[in-house]
């Protein structure tokens, strides 16, 4: 498998009123004379990453890209906010999105319906398999939910999302078969990194 044909799409769900479907397509390589040389594998240097809000915290394989997605609901317009890495000759990406509710919808919700909704569309639009779910929470004891599940091309994502403060987040690691054994470790330490950072 190429590192083009990997990860033809990243979903970021949306509760209540829909999904929005986040397009990650690779950069197209520039055209070059191509040296016969023995490549190394490049590792990534993992580093402690903080958004521009400064509301969660997360060690990533270098600096992600950001993107911002709009999308209108009945509860009115929705930020979906996205960091993505993906190693260089890894079938893998690192991927936080967040979106805020609004606040009257945020009191109202119970969180574990929310979770189930997030999991739910998560399986919809990807039309992927559930494999595994149970219900987590942050170190500062924030709600959460994991879940594992595989789509028809193979992609295996393993997506951890928590409510905190009016805002879910979704941390997930989506890779193939072969390369979630060989990064099992890494992609536990990615997950186990992330922290909800408080309000002051």
């Amino acid at each position: 498998m190429t590192v083009k044909n990997l990860l033809p799409l990243i979903t970021a769900t949306f509760i209540c009123g829909g999904s929005i479907l986040v397009e990650a397509r690779q950069p197209k390589p520039p055209v070059a004379v191509v040296k016969p040389t023995v490549s190394k594998t490049v590792q990534p240097r993992w580093k402690l990453y903080t958004p521009p809000d400064g509301r969660f915290t997360i060690l990533m394989p270098g600096n992600p890209n950001r993107n911002t997605q709009f999308q209108k609901t009945y509860m009115g317009e929705i930020t979906l906010e996205i960091f993505f890495a993906q190693p260089p000759k890894q079938e893998v990406a690192y991927i936080v999105t967040y979106n805020d509710f609004p606040y009257s919808y945020g009191q109202i919700t119970d969180p574990q319906a929310v979770l189930n909704n997030a999991r739910d569309m998560a399986l919809k639009t990807t039309k992927s398999n559930l494999i595994s779910q149970r219900n987590i929470r942050s170190y500062n004891n924030h709600p959460g939910k994991e879940i594992e599940y595989i789509n028809s091309g193979g992609k295996i994502t393993i997506n951890r999302m928590y409510i905190a403060e009016g805002r879910l987040y979704q941390v997930m690691a989506i890779t193939t078969k072969k390369q979630q054994k060989t990064l099992a470790k890494t992609i536990t330490g990615y997950l186990n990194s992330f922290n909800v950072v408080l309000k002051n």
